[in-house]
């Protein structure tokens, strides 16, 4: 059956551990990068990926584990990245832990995070959703240098923090490489649903790098009221008839 970006494990009778992982490379600082920014930068929306999915899925975030494969001086600006992440989302500070190669230099940049969390079961944000409820968009899909140039377009983690918290929101999916459609897939799947056509006013097959939108089902009576918070960033998606 098809996943969730997150893995499960059995902490206690009533908890689990989730993990959630995100990984970047040719994007930094080195000459041969294929998109030039600084270290700081690629923590920051690496780690958001990894971290969205663990908060949409009902756990709280614990620590951040760490495959450096650039230089050692780049874990200042990873901690610098996490505790900003930490602020925008109300969260206490995370520890932050890894390995560095240290052997050999990549001719690129290349990292991985990890975010481990803990669920409660009963907590846990899957297969929550009813039929009937409405599915939107929040935030644009983007890719590359366009992250950098369009962020206007995509959901901050503010704004996330307000979907987290949003009582008539049933469940929120951070969208990755794999388009809106694949997670519109993904969602029927583990909720029971029948497969079924949207159309909307933005690509579903199009990248959403490091998860700028994200897909959520809704009740429909507050679609006004969500279109209020989320003005131009909030998509609607329309059921085709078959």
């Amino acid at each position: 059956m098809s996943k969730r970006d997150v893995l499960f494990t059995p902490l206690t009778e009533c908890e689990e551990l989730v993990f959630a992982v995100d990984n970047v490379g040719a994007i930094g600082e080195k000459e041969q990068d294929a998109v030039l920014v600084s270290y700081e930068t690629v923590a920051y929306y690496s780690l958001r990926v990894a971290m969205m999915e663990v908060l949409s899925v009902g756990a709280m975030p614990t620590c951040v584990v760490v495959a450096n494969f650039n230089d050692t001086n780049a874990w200042e600006q990873y901690e610098k990245a996490l505790h900003r992440i930490c602020g925008e989302l109300h969260l206490t500070t995370i520890q932050l832990v890894g390995s560095s190669e240290t052997n050999f230099s990549l001719l690129q940049s290349a990292a991985s995070f990890t975010v481990v969390g803990v669920v409660k079961k009963r907590s846990k944000r899957i297969g929550k959703t009813p039929m009937g409820a409405k599915l939107a968009v929040v935030g644009y899909p983007l890719v590359g240098e366009d992250v950098l140039l369009r962020q206007e377009e995509m959901i901050s983690l503010q704004q996330f923090y307000t979907l987290l918290h949003h009582e008539n929101v049933y469940e929120i999916v951070p969208v990755g490489s794999k388009g809106i459609q694949h997670e519109i897939d993904l969602l029927h799947t583990l909720n029971g649903w029948e497969q079924q056509l949207y159309s909307a006013s933005l690509s579903l097959e199009q990248s959403a790098g490091p998860a700028t939108c994200v897909l959520i089902s809704y009740e429909e009576p507050y679609e006004q009221q969500l279109k209020s918070l989320f003005h131009h960033i909030f998509y609607p998606l329309k059921q085709e008839k078959a």
